[in-house]
């Protein structure tokens, strides 16, 4: 009996050994001090963009000093921090680098108008989605393809999307006859790729053409949406496409709880009318 006892006190405090261990391995949320360090590109209006002050809510951009974020992640950001009592940190980050860096832990979450893609999630985890965005393209309002009702109106046109992206990876190549040129490697790259006639038009989302407009009033939006002329996808890709998500590291469980607790409370005419106001108060220049 003594020999069946310690046998079975010796599986126990391999079990509690076990799960100890587990805990240790648990992934960080990241904010245990307090602050909630985020990336973005800071040069992607109206989601982010970088300004020389603090006018209109911005915060100091901790890894370029003297410059501010603003924009609508931002604005999700601090509402994200003040519910949870977190400071906030903004860190400037190339496109390319966002992933990685959320998943060596450089930052904690990636709020940067990234598309909550299959591909993605398989990298990241996501919390949200935080806004619904429609795809569009832009051209110039001069151009022959102004005036198209749909996708094979674009047919023989040169275009351009930012690198990396689904405007780029998944909609160009839907359009048959286009000329897809190199991607650009910001979208003020690629807007201005348009403006300057390197290409005939871009594709993008409804409100980075909307806060191109400010930059470029010559610049028309071309929505193909709700008509057979429409980028297509399956319902599960128009939802990938579409929502907009905070991303951070496999596992954070700890993070993602706690971010979506605050966005499940937000309606889409609560992120709308966000956005809108980031596209107001968006610079003319980039």
């Amino acid at each position: 009996m003594r020999r069946i006892t310690a046998i079975l006190l010796a599986a126990l405090m391999l079990l509690a050994l076990s799960a100890t261990a587990f805990a240790d391995d648990a992934v960080p949320s990241g904010v245990e001090d307090g602050v909630l360090t985020i990336a973005m590109e800071c040069a992607y209006a109206p989601y982010n963009w970088t300004q020389s002050d603090d006018s209109n809510g911005a915060v100091p951009i901790s890894n370029v000093p003297g410059s501010y974020a603003n924009g609508y992640d931002v604005m999700i950001a601090q509402q994200l921090c003040e519910a949870n009592g977190w400071e906030l940190e903004v860190i400037q980050s190339d496109w390319d680098s966002l992933v990685p860096g959320v998943q060596t832990g450089t930052f904690d979450a990636v709020i940067a108008g990234q598309s909550m893609t299959a591909e993605r999630a398989e990298q990241v985890d996501f919390a949200g989605p935080y806004f619904y965005a429609t795809i569009v393209c832009l051209t110039t309002e001069n151009s022959p393809y102004a005036s198209a009702q749909g996708l094979s109106d674009l047919a023989g046109g040169s275009c351009t999307a930012q690198i990396a992206t689904i405007w780029y990876d998944t909609c160009l190549p839907q359009i048959e006859g286009a000329n897809v040129m190199p991607a650009a490697e910001t979208a003020p790259a690629m807007l201005m790729a348009l403006e300057t006639g390197m290409v005939d038009f871009v594709c993008t989302d409804m409100p980075t053409a909307q806060g191109a407009l400010v930059a470029y009033p010559d610049m028309v939006i071309l929505d193909f949406s709700g008509t057979d002329g429409d980028f297509q996808f399956t319902e599960e890709e128009r939802a990938e496409n579409v929502n907009i998500g905070v991303s951070m590291m496999k596992g954070n469980t700890v993070l993602r709880e706690a971010i979506d607790s605050v966005l499940s409370e937000m309606t889409p005419d609560d992120f709308n009318e966000l956005m809108a106001y980031a596209i107001s108060i968006s610079p003319s220049e980039e």
